[in-house]
């Protein structure tokens, strides 16, 4: 009998149900109901919730616009990494996923091969080049994270989630009170310079930095 969804649709419809709803929106009966069918019909393409969960992972990963390569490496590892930022904030109720859920086919994974492939031609191979590839990738994710959510508060106004910061530290945690409101007028320019700070760290980091080179410092 021939398959009445395929695995994409009910990717992109468990996508739309937490992008809608978020995470606790996702459950086999909200799935069931936008793909009008049966919620036990689910389990003959998705066995358990975190296999569903992999599953929205993959659909976003699929999304990233990836550019070609060209042959300035630093710029290449730019554009990815930029290309990842903005499809994570187009989908910010998956960003916890992206955190704890691993992705399951080899297409899905095609953004993280671009981003060690760019930073590969900058000359990074081994230990150096997975320890770049991890900084990189848990920036791009902390980001959009803190962006989306805030820290240390709940309130949506980054002037109001400022005042509460501020008060929180003001006396015992100083440079915390400092910081508050700075936080409150600065930004669309936390990804741009953060990334650059962290990609000046890679490009003048002396090479092969391995356990040899940091025993000496």
């Amino acid at each position: 009998m021939r398959a009445r969804f395929t695995l994409t649709d009910i990717q992109q419809h468990a996508l739309a149900i937490v992008d809608r709803d978020g995470l606790a929106g996702l459950t086999m009966r909200s799935l069931a109901a936008s793909l009008q069918t049966g919620p036990m019909t689910l389990y003959n393409y998705v066995e358990s919730r975190e296999a569903l969960e992999e599953l929205v992972v993959d659909a976003v990963s699929a999304r990233v616009e990836l550019p070609g390569p060209t042959d300035d490496w630093l710029a290449d590892t730019r554009a990815v990494a930029t290309a990842l930022w903005r499809t994570y904030r187009a989908h910010p109720a998956v960003i916890p996923l992206i955190l704890t859920r691993r992705t399951s086919s080899r297409a899905s994974l095609a953004p993280t091969e671009a981003l060690a492939a760019a930073l590969a031609r900058g000359g990074l191979k081994g230990v150096d080049l997975f320890v770049a590839f991890r900084a990189v990738s848990a920036f791009v994710t902390g980001i959009a994270q803190n962006e989306l959510a805030g820290a240390l508060t709940r309130e949506k106004d980054p002037a109001s989630a400022a005042a509460r910061i501020e008060a929180l530290a003001q006396g015992a945690l100083p440079t915390l009170a400092e910081l508050a409101p700075v936080g409150a007028q600065f930004s669309g320019q936390e990804f741009e310079r953060g990334l650059t700070l962290v990609l000046n760290g890679i490009r003048h980091t002396p090479r092969p930095f391995g356990p040899d080179h940091q025993a000496d410092h």
